[in-house]
């Protein structure tokens, strides 16, 4: 099978992005595991792993720095379109996101994205409503302790 292309989709701001320098280390219809550089380097982190769970409609990253030293997880809510005949792969960042600390602080972030996507007709209740769900679920695996369980074999601690 040829290695699929991947794109980002972003609501707000409104872009789609093909990830040509992220690295596939795994992918089928479940899971997709990528490896990449952040384009404009930071000081406090410039390397990344993200593990796509396709199905759950959630993607932990691993934020590094140089040294890859853990700065942060960051937990998006996304959903996935996979085309067959192009063989792409378009994750769409759903808005809400939950960034994971060392210390193991937790905070939930842009929600407010959500009803600013509403009120400016971006996406529909179907689609607030998906988001807001997997949030839900991927919170309740958060805070059970359960979420490096899921990540632990592509990214270690």
């Amino acid at each position: 099978m040829d290695i699929p292309k991947i794109y980002r989709k972003r609501y707000i701001p409104d872009e789609i992005i093909y990830l040509k320098d992220d690295e596939i280390i795994f992918i089928d219809d479940k899971r997709a595991v990528t490896k990449w550089n952040v384009i404009h380097p930071r000081h406090d982190f410039s390397k990344c792993i993200s593990c796509y769970f396709i199905d759950e409609g959630y993607k932990i990253s691993k934020f590094m720095n140089d040294e890859g030293k853990l700065v942060y997880y960051y937990c998006d809510i996304i959903d996935t379109v996979y085309d067959k005949e192009q063989n792409t792969y378009t994750f769409s960042d759903l808005l809400a996101d939950v960034i994971i600390y060392p210390d193991s602080k937790i905070k939930v972030v842009d929600i407010e994205e959500i009803a600013d996507a509403l009120d400016m007709g971006i996406i529909d209740c179907d689609m607030a409503k998906k988001a807001l769900r997997r949030l839900g679920k991927l919170l309740d695996i958060v805070y059970s302790g359960k979420v490096f369980e899921l990540v632990d074999e592509f990214f270690g601690r």
